[in-house]
């Protein structure tokens, strides 16, 4: 079978850096507005629409009163935006003249928050106005210019900041163009990455970096309408707007996903693809079958990670099933086929990308060996090119000219790349090394459980035991002795958890990565179970007439 994957050597000039006009925010809007004026870019949740002329025309006046404000070509702005028609065009704006969009998590605060403003360099702010009072309990470090939205924005003042008008935003005017032209290698963002391993650091994106990641799926095009409902904070968010506008088509931005809305906002936006974090995927199966299942207009699906249960869902929902692995810092590297036969698989490398699963020492391993996935492009500016203010984690991320991304993988005889687990997440037990991964993916297929995460805990005698901790299906409760039970015919004796907690709800960030390092800390806390206190051994089977040990055998 032909690769889905051929057609997308159309869209890298070999190893050649894209024109403005391929890859520059400005450059794009201003085509996309002459050539398709009345085209809608974007649905909004409460039914409004912009055409591609509607996106310029607000885009331009919100870049003439930045400028107005003292934005110019090269700032780093700070916003602090849900999503809305506001942070939409607000990111536009300062991208249309030359200034670099850093977009802040809205639930951060405190330390977390103090963090990334440092990190941001900059001293200009637009912030929601419910959110603005966090920054009075921070150093606010170069932060002196402030821009609030929202319900009584105008009404609200800080102390210790120059505050502007956000009626300025509306005001009939013409920007002023750049004092250079934007170019593909100019910084285009500042998106910081998770936090879920430790303090959040800046991942600088290039207009090249962005364009690249934007061109990256070729069953996407101009005819698309991509569902945007993760974070604009965050590249997931991001860079589905960046590839719809890329390509020509059009978006339906929403606040949040919802699993029992979802549906219905697919059909009242006429959505026709989105990327579905794989947590997402059991939340959309647990719900009941209905007859309005294929009642809809999603026609693709990128799932990542390729999570247990994609078969199924493509065939209940007939949509078609991608998945591909990416990071702040990558474009998109690695692709699948449509609807991949081995699960478990990220794809293989698209053009234009080359990938490596290497040892300790960057050492290629061989087929079927764990190691750290390492990755470069053919074309100069096409991943991220450091940590904004963080010469010492840019290094440790470039070594030996390959950019490492911390995630252990393997890859098959045929070249197809399999994820294994964060090395910060894998634990050691016994001797045995055990992906995280895998066990979350067995103990997901628990019908009383919604999410799970699993994570190492220091055990009495060295290394790591394992701590499960589940959310059940709303309605249900888990009996952990049943659950153990349920988990005895589906991993290796050596995987199964030792200790079971049960919360209501994961900690997340809000793109709903699990915080597995909020886990490890609060580490076994009370109303953990334990199984060994609940006298219950796990036995691994020996070989014909030795019997069985027990695996808890001191």
């Amino acid at each position: 079978m032909e690769s889905d994957l051929a057609t997308a050597g159309t869209a890298w000039n070999d190893t050649r850096v894209f024109s403005p006009d391929v890859c520059v925010l400005r450059n794009i809007l201003d085509r996309n507005a002459a050539e398709a004026p009345d085209k809608v870019f974007v649905r909004f949740d409460d039914g409004n629409e912009w055409t591609y002329a509607q996106t310029r025309a607000t885009v331009r006046r919100t870049a003439a009163a930045l400028q107005r404000m003292g934005v110019a070509q090269d700032d780093h702005v700070l916003t602090w935006l849900p999503n809305s028609p506001d942070a939409l065009r607000i990111w536009f704006a300062i991208n249309y003249i030359g200034a670099v969009y850093v977009p802040m998590n809205i639930a951060w605060r405190g330390q977390v928050l103090e963090n990334a403003v440092r990190v941001s360099a900059a001293r200009f702010l637009i912030s929601h106005a419910d959110l603005a009072d966090r920054i009075l309990d921070i150093d606010r470090c170069a932060l002196t210019e402030l821009l609030l939205i929202g319900p009584r924005a105008s009404d609200k003042r800080l102390p210790g900041f120059t505050h502007h008008d956000v009626a300025e935003l509306a005001l009939q005017a013409e920007p002023a163009p750049p004092p250079r032209p934007i170019m593909p290698w100019d910084n285009q963002m500042i998106i910081y990455t998770s936090g879920t391993t430790g303090p959040s650091k800046g991942v600088l994106c290039s207009y090249m970096h962005c364009g690249s990641c934007a061109l990256a799926f070729p069953p996407l095009t101009g005819e698309d309408r991509n569902l945007v409902n993760l974070p604009l904070f965050h590249m997931s968010g991001t860079g589905a707007v960046y590839r719809m506008l890329a390509k020509g088509g059009s978006i339906a931005l929403v606040e949040a996903f919802e699993t029992r809305t979802f549906w219905d906002t697919v059909r009242r936006t006429q959505a026709t693809y989105l990327t579905l974090l794989g947590a997402m995927v059991p939340f959309l199966l647990k719900e009941p079958p209905g007859p309005r299942d294929r009642d809809h207009t999603l026609r693709n699906v990128a799932i990542v990670p390729l999570a247990d249960g994609f078969e199924e869902f493509g065939e209940r929902f007939g949509v078609d099933v991608y998945t591909v692995f990416n990071m702040t810092e990558t474009s998109w590297p690695i692709l699948s086929e449509r609807n991949p036969a081995t699960l478990g698989t990220c794809g293989r490398p698209r053009p234009g990308v080359s990938a490596r699963v290497v040892d300790d020492n960057d050492i290629e391993v061989e087929p079927g060996k764990v190691g750290e996935l390492v990755l470069r492009t053919d074309a100069p500016w096409a991943m991220s090119h450091g940590y904004y203010g963080n010469p010492e984690a840019t290094a440790r991320a470039w070594r030996n000219g390959w950019f490492h991304t911390g995630d252990a993988f393997r890859r098959n005889e045929q070249g197809e790349l399999f994820f294994v687990d964060r090395i910060k997440d894998a634990i050691r037990r016994r001797g045995e090394n055990i992906s995280s991964f895998e066990v979350e993916a067995a103990i997901n297929g628990h019908p009383d459980v919604r999410e799970v995460a699993v994570v190492g805990v220091p055990s009495e005698f060295g290394e790591d035991d394992v701590l499960a901790v589940v959310a059940p299906v709303e309605g249900r409760t888990i009996d952990c002795t049943a659950l153990l039970d349920w988990l005895q015919p589906r991993l290796a004796h050596f995987m199964i958890p030792r200790y079971i907690r049960v919360l209501p709800e994961l900690p997340k960030t809000p793109t709903q990565k699990v915080q597995k390092h909020l886990l490890r800390a609060d580490g076994i806390g009370a109303g953990t179970w334990d199984r060994e206190a609940a006298g219950l051994r796990i036995r691994r089977e020996k070989l014909a007439s030795l019997g069985a040990i027990e695996d808890e055998a001191r």
